[in-house]
């Protein structure tokens, strides 16, 4: 059942795969040491929910200009991964959770790309 109050966007699936990845993230970082708070964590955290919003900040503008922010989106998603790495060979997170977020972030950047190729073809 959908809300009184609802936007477009929230429909996307990419979007909602967005905030799952952000709040897994935002997961992740709370095992971070306290150093990296203003660093490491907190790029990370931002580079993931930027995915998020981005989409929905684009969703509302022409096809061209929404175009634009996917590319961003497809950006931060990228920053994500070597964020990732870095926290894998610091030792904040396991393999296994650099392995998840890859998978995750593949995702978002196919339907990404699909998303501009079905924008570009309209």
């Amino acid at each position: 059942m959908r809300r009184q109050y609802h936007f477009n966007f929230e429909d996307l699936k990419v979007y909602q795969k967005a905030m799952e990845f952000g709040e897994s993230v935002n997961n992740q970082v709370e095992n971070f040491p306290d150093h990296e708070i203003y660093k490491l964590s907190s790029q990370f955290i931002r580079a993931a929910d930027s995915i998020a919003l981005n989409i929905a900040e684009g969703s509302a503008s022409t096809d061209p200009n929404f175009i634009r922010y996917l590319k961003m989106v497809w950006d931060s998603s990228h920053e994500c991964v070597a964020i990732s790495t870095k926290a894998k060979i610091r030792s904040y997170i396991t393999f296994r959770e650099v392995d998840e977020n890859k998978k995750q972030i593949t995702e978002i950047s196919k339907m990404i790309s699909s998303l501009i190729k079905h924008l570009k073809n309209k």
